[in-house]
This record gives structure tokens, sequence and C-alpha cells, in this order.
């Protein structure tokens, strides 16, 4: 069963990952802003999610398989984060990279902050 949840969520997640970045690519032609996009999101959800089911242990194991693992571990992804820097960098874009790059790490984690701030409030 728990392989069950995390393969469900895992193609949800990377499903929902390959159209948020199509959308954002059709609407600004090639970017790096959908992946970021899907990132910081990403963050975030993980982080109310994390934070909003900690006190429901009966339910919790499940939830983290299906949600946390399957979904969101697919849904964000971090090797096309680096692919997408380096290939930034080899374009000589050395500005756009360090912002994708840098900018991906700081506004992910203040995400995650938020977002586990805001879990605790359900």
């Amino acid at each position: 069963m728990s392989l069950l949840l995390i393969a469900v969520g895992g193609a949800l997640g990377a499903l929902s990952r390959y159209y948020l970045d199509t959308a954002v690519t059709k609407l600004l032609g090639p970017t790096v802003l959908g992946i970021f996009f899907v990132n910081i999101t990403g963050s975030f959800l993980l982080g109310v999610f994390i934070s909003a089911t900690e006190p429901h242990i009966t339910w919790q194991h499940n939830a983290r398989l299906f949600a946390a693992i399957g979904f969101l571990g697919s849904y964000t992804t971090f090797s096309t984060l680096t692919v997408a820097t380096v290939g930034l960098v080899q374009d000589g874009d050395l500005t756009r990279a360090a912002l994708n790059i840098g900018g991906s790490v700081i506004v992910g984690l203040t995400a995650a902050l938020l977002g586990l701030y805001l879990g605790k409030l359900f």
C-alpha cells in the first residue's frame, strides 16, 4: 500500500510540474521561471503540509507517503534547477544563473518557513 501511495502521488506531482512549467513557458517563452515557480510553491506547500499534519499522528504516515514523498517529491525538482542554471552559465548569462540559484534557495527557504508557520494555524 505504501508504494502505491507514493507512486500515485509521484505521478500526480510530476504531471503537475510538467503542466505548470509548460504553461509558464508558453506564457513567457523559454525561461527558468516555470521551474522556479514550481520549486517555490512546492517548498511552501511542503512546509504547510508538514506543519499542519504534525499533530495528526493517526493519518500522518499515509498522508506523508502520498503528499510529501510522492506528490511534492516529484513536483519539485532540484535536478532541473541545477541543469537550467548550468545552461545559463554555459550561455554566458552569469547574472541570471546566480539569480536563479540564489533566488531559488533564498525564496525557497522563505517559502518553506512561511509554510511551516501557516501550517501551524490549521
